[in-house]
């Protein structure tokens, strides 16, 4: 690997150009950086990464050269320091101001949730419209607001994400009032799709899929099927009648 002294944290490819499968892996790639540079590794070679985060690591290398060269011949990769080229990369190094679309029991459980600060997300606002709700705070402080003054306090506070928690019912007038406001990044928990501009970015993060998806692999798997289907499972299958047999045999020379 070319050795390095400064950082290149600017992508060779346009932010549209990389793909949201590479992104997601930038992601994996920093929490186990984080893990390291706590339990104080200094350096860790592309190979030896990947093997003990059971990662590929022609894929890491390949992923890493989208943004630039960070590792150094002979040594690998500076941990901290290729940790911190991928938060400026994701934008964490900036910070971001976030919005939550529904005071509900999901919307108050996102707005508390201590590890979005620890990336550099500040849950700034709730809102909602249900008048009881409005001017509350939830427990870890939050203030919650009147959706209709969603647009003013997104310019006051520089809201840049908004995160969608309402029913599916009302949630393609909620994306469109979050829209109108200038907001360019949605998240959304609702179930249903919804539509947005070309230029917003909307990731939607349906639970229930992934509910279904570990349904077929309790179905599916043989370890983890109930001992009573599994005892089906291995029985051989029923004979035919007689007669059936009869039926079906196929007639001899002799017999046409």
């Amino acid at each position: 690997m070319k050795k390095t002294n400064k950082v290149e944290p600017a992508s060779r490819e346009t932010g549209e150009a990389v793909s949201e499968l590479t992104l997601n892996r930038l992601s994996v790639y920093l929490r186990h950086l984080s893990a390291l540079d706590a339990t104080g590794v200094r350096t860790i070679s592309s190979s030896a990464f990947a093997e003990q985060f059971h990662l590929n690591a022609a894929q890491i290398r390949k992923d890493l050269a989208c943004f630039g060269e960070f590792g150094v011949r002979g040594v690998g990769y500076y941990v901290k320091v290729l940790r911190d080229h991928l938060r400026h990369i994701l934008g964490l190094d900036r910070g971001a101001k976030v919005a939550i679309m529904g005071a509900g029991n999901l919307g108050l459980a996102l707005a508390d949730y201590p590890g979005f600060a620890d990336d550099g997300f500040e849950i700034a606002a709730l809102f909602d419209t249900v008048r009881e709700k409005i001017g509350r705070r939830s427990r870890g402080g939050i203030p919650i607001y009147d959706v209709r003054d969603f647009k003013r306090i997104v310019q006051r506070e520089q809201i840049g994400i908004a995160v969608i928690a309402v029913p599916g019912a009302v949630a393609p007038q909620v994306v469109q009032l979050v829209v109108a406001a200038g907001i360019k990044a949605i998240l959304n928990f609702s179930p249903g799709a919804l539509k947005v501009p070309p230029r917003v970015k909307l990731k939607s993060v349906d639970l229930t899929v992934s509910l279904e998806s570990l349904s077929f692999y309790l179905v599916h798997n043989a370890d983890n099927r109930a001992p009573a289907a599994r005892a089906r499972r291995d029985q051989p299958p029923p004979k035919a009648p007689a007669s059936v047999a009869v039926a079906t045999r196929r007639p001899g020379p002799r017999e046409h």
